[in-house]
């Protein structure tokens, strides 16, 4: 009589398979929602009277709604269950969304962008878990680059729909928010038919409390894995923020199109500069993706002061891989050896540290964008990636000094099941 067992097995495998994607589906239509915004600054530029210093408002209060997001939410979803609060993220990036459909005024786009910062905090936290729980044993690095590259292909994808939108189609400030919400649902829907992957446990109210835990078998990696999490997402903030007027003053185009493009070539890349990491110990990863990074940052600022567009997208390319290489492998090292309980408080941990990037740069910035011109901004931001290199280069370590880089992908992989 056949076994019942093999089965059993296969049943599991394909729930689980079902709430991987529906995990990394809800995860980079988070991040499209939340890069739809991008190209229209411009728009809300020359209509609404919006100045640089006020769309770098609107990215620092997404960004604070994120880190305000991961200190209390963070753990929500070990005490909830993934799936109830996967839903409640995208719910409120969808009210963000309607909010979005008649900006006129700084405070409406403020507004929409704090409350989408919420969700887009509940989601980082909550999505990137689940995806770790649910990823198949092979091959091992896919949990880690789904869940650190999942948001950079998101935010590309939502800058060049956007753009082309804009752009092209019809109701160019309301279509892409309207096909947002779509994608939003039909997320929803995915998840709701999807298996849970973390049994709900008591202590909802005490895991409100904030606190940011990293397990003390990873906390050495910590100071490293800031300095790569701060240098780049600071970047992106500068991409979001500074680029709209960038791209018109500096490299003579007013294109949503073009615009949507810039951006995504910084994040298009980080997707594909993942897996390159997953072929070297996370330490020689970070140095390798930080070098680059750094190389990119140069021919952009280069770049900038030539106004030589092609340089600016070849240059912001370069930094977008780098950036993927030094990422994922500062993700895969915290994640070393974790536990389903683990994962929560560890993604709310790299996602905190990454929005302090973006936010606390954009907000110092915006403040001196009105005595400083955009150059000397993006000067500001190399000289950041620079001694966040020279630090990764020094000091990066492994998870184990006494593994080699795939049997450290293997224990990742092991845990994850």
């Amino acid at each position: 009589m056949p076994s019942a067992a093999p089965v059993i097995d296969q049943a599991r495998d394909g729930k689980l398979r079902l709430a991987f994607l529906s995990a990394v589906v809800s995860l980079v239509a988070s991040f499209v929602t939340t890069a739809a915004p991008v190209p229209l600054y411009n728009i809300y530029r020359a209509e609404d009277g919006l100045t640089n210093a006020g769309i770098s408002m609107a990215v620092v209060g997404n960004s604070l709604g994120t880190i305000v997001a991961l200190l209390v939410l963070g753990r929500l979803s070990n005490h909830l269950g993934r799936r109830r609060t996967a839903i409640a993220s995208l719910g409120l990036l969808l009210c963000g969304c309607v909010l979005l459909l008649n900006v006129h005024h700084i405070a409406t786009l403020v507004g929409a962008r704090l409350l989408m910062g919420f969700g887009t905090g509940l989601a980082s936290s909550t999505l990137t878990s689940y995806i770790v729980d649910a990823a198949p044993d092979k091959p091992e690095w896919l949990a880690s680059v789904a869940s650190s590259q999942g948001p950079m292909l998101g935010l590309a994808v939502g800058a060049i729909a956007s753009g082309a939108l804009v752009q092209f189609g019809p109701s160019p400030r309301e279509l892409i928010y309207f096909v947002c919400i779509g994608f939003l649902l039909l997320s929803a829907v995915l998840i709701t038919v999807s298996s849970e992957t973390a049994t709900p446990t008591p202590g909802v109210w005490r895991s409100l409390v904030p606190r940011v835990h990293v397990p003390a078998r990873v906390r050495h990696l910590l100071p490293v894995a800031a300095a790569v999490f701060l240098a780049t997402w600071a970047t992106g903030g500068f991409y979001q923020a500074f680029m709209p007027g960038l791209v018109e003053d500096q490299l003579h185009t007013r294109s949503p199109l073009i615009l949507g493009l810039v951006f995504a070539a910084y994040m298009a890349p980080s997707v594909l500069g993942a897996p390159i990491g997953g072929r070297f110990a996370p330490a020689a990863a970070q140095r390798i993706g930080m070098i680059t990074f750094l190389v990119g940052m140069i021919g952009m600022i280069t770049a900038i002061n030539a106004g030589t567009l092609w340089l600016f997208i070849i240059s912001t390319m370069f930094a977008g891989a780098g950036q993927g290489i030094a990422i994922s492998a500062a993700t895969r090292g915290l994640l070393d050896g974790s536990t389903v309980a683990d994962r929560a408080p560890i993604f709310s941990a790299i996602y905190l540290i990454c929005y302090s990037g973006t936010a606390f740069p954009s907000l110092v910035f915006g403040q001196l964008s009105n005595i400083l011109s955009l150059p000397q901004i993006a000067l500001g931001y190399g000289g950041f990636a620079i001694v966040a290199t020279l630090f990764t280069v020094v000091a990066a370590r492994n998870p184990d000094a006494g593994r080699t880089g795939d049997s450290s992908c293997e224990n990742f992989a092991r845990a994850g099941r």
